[in-house]
């Protein structure tokens, strides 16, 4: 009896440690990635700016081929729309282009539906440089309480990140043809 009280009372200590450290966690993550794409902005920007360009370079349209995707009267640029609805690893969700002033910068409204909600910012800005373009991809949002306890384990800014240079590495090798 004694032990079963000792090992539940460390059960609750380390729940109450997890949930307090959870607490410290940042209130908005953030997780961004560059990558230098030897092509004039004018090139890259196309890819970026058109939903329909998408399935040539991002991570997350491959992870599911059978994917339902469903695009807005408009395509490209601002006010763009694009959805998105299957399996539990891919979800549900939908982006809308808030700003694109070409070749500079795509501020994206990215609404995730399932498996969780979430609301973010997705960008991407364009800096030439020489003969090259550096183009960074970042995403922020907020962190609700319950999110911060999954930060605990799983680390956004691996796990984001990882894919944000996957889809950069496609971006470039399109852009670069």
């Amino acid at each position: 009896m004694k032990i079963a009280l000792i090992i539940l009372i460390v059960i609750v200590v380390g729940i109450v440690g997890i949930l307090a450290f959870a607490a410290t966690k940042p209130d908005v993550f953030t997780v961004q990635r560059t990558a230098s794409i030897k092509a004039p902005p004018e090139k890259v920007f196309p890819f970026l700016n058109d939903f329909r360009q998408w399935t040539i370079w991002s991570p997350f349209e491959k992870m599911d081929p059978d994917m339902k995707r469903s695009y807005g009267a408009i395509t490209a640029g601002k006010g763009a729309t694009y959805a998105w609805d299957r399996n539990r690893k891919i979800g549900a969700g939908n982006m809308e282009i808030l700003d694109a002033p070409a070749p500079q910068r795509v501020t994206i409204k990215l609404d995730f539906i399932r498996p969780f909600q979430a609301h973010n910012i997705a960008e991407f800005t364009l800096q030439p440089a020489g003969d090259v373009t550096n183009v960074t991809w970042s995403m922020r949002g907020p962190v609700p309480y319950f999110a911060k306890i999954i930060h605990v384990f799983v680390d956004m800014d691996k796990m984001v990140g990882t894919q944000f240079v996957e889809g950069l590495g496609k971006l470039k090798a399109a852009a670069e043809m």
